[in-house]
């Protein structure tokens, strides 16, 4: 049975906010949580030594914990913070750019993350060779290529697919959460911690298009393929990702697990996480159709479990 993992927070929370949340993520069905930041070093709210403390708790509740380093990486000080990172000693890292790969390699088992831009057989056998034991599909990608990689990828390779949450499109090295309050990024004053899901973006027409989280742009939508379960396990899927949002997501997890061990239909599990998302939901791209599409109706997800 495929096992569930909670990615990496990618906003900006309260500290007592993000104890809390792990917290209800110990007592969860989640088999795997990713920590740590990956967005914006200057979130500052927790060090190192705080997600090792949280690893240490969760990985003592029975979770298996990895460290997710950051996607962009702008100063000498990002670089230190990722070679700390690196050698931890405890814990699996997820590397989110070259630069974390080449720390890992030959040396530490590690995870490929979403934004390593794996999307053919020979970068994904590279990260194989190079001691990756599992990797994270990017999030664009459509089931159609999935299967193409799945027919080569290497043995003792993992796959995990970005399977809820806003997805995560790009990183710039300007800060679009300060640029909209007319601030520098220097002095942005750490104003998206008022935004605990991010700041939608409207068009002229009111309709939701994109959302900014600092320095990353993410969708409006939500990201959900509860209902597309069945066709990820075709796949060869052995792992979904859920990405944390502030309110509702171990209720998510939750939702996720009884679908798979088909204690609930998928067309109400469809229905209860719309509710709870903080948007609407779509899943074009695994559709291979546009991302803010809806493919899987909840009645066709139904038929499909049931």
């Amino acid at each position: 049975m495929m096992k569930l993992a909670v990615g990496p927070i990618l906003y900006y929370w309260p500290r007592d906010t993000v104890f809390e949340f792990y917290e209800q993520i110990a007592a969860s069905c989640a088999d795997i949580v990713y920590l740590g930041e990956t967005v914006c070093s200057r979130r500052h709210l927790l060090r190192l030594p705080d997600w090792l403390e949280l690893a240490g708790m969760l990985s003592a509740r029975g979770k298996q914990v990895v460290l997710s380093t950051q996607a962009l990486l702008e100063s000498e000080s990002d670089l230190k913070a990722l070679r700390r990172i690196a050698g931890n000693g405890d814990f699996a890292v997820e590397a989110n750019d070259m630069g974390a790969v080449n720390l890992l390699a030959g040396r530490v088992p590690f995870v490929a993350g979403p934004f390593l831009n794996i999307y053919n057989q020979q970068t994904l056998a590279l990260m194989a060779s190079l001691g990756a034991q599992r990797w994270v599909m990017p999030v664009e990608m459509a089931r159609t290529a999935l299967l193409n990689l799945q027919q080569t990828r290497p043995a003792g390779l993992e796959t995990e697919v970005f399977a809820y949450g806003r997805l995560p499109l790009a990183f710039s090295s300007r800060c679009f959460t300060a640029r909209f309050h007319n601030l520098p990024k220097d002095d942005c004053r750490f104003l998206c911690v008022d935004d605990p899901d991010g700041k939608t973006m409207r068009t002229r027409e009111g309709k939701p298009f994109l959302v900014i989280n600092g320095i990353q742009t993410q969708s409006a939508l939500v990201h959900n393929l509860i209902g597309d379960l069945p066709s990820l396990a075709e796949a060869g899927v052995e792992v979904l990702r859920i990405s944390p949002q502030s309110a509702h997501t171990a209720a998510v997890i939750q939702l996720f697990r009884d679908v798979l061990e088909q204690r609930v239909t998928a067309e109400l599990a469809l229905q209860q996480t719309q509710r709870m998302a903080p948007a609407e939901c779509c899943n074009g791209y695994w559709h291979g159709g546009a991302g803010m599409e809806q493919h899987f109706s909840a009645a066709e997800a139904c038929a499909a479990v049931a």
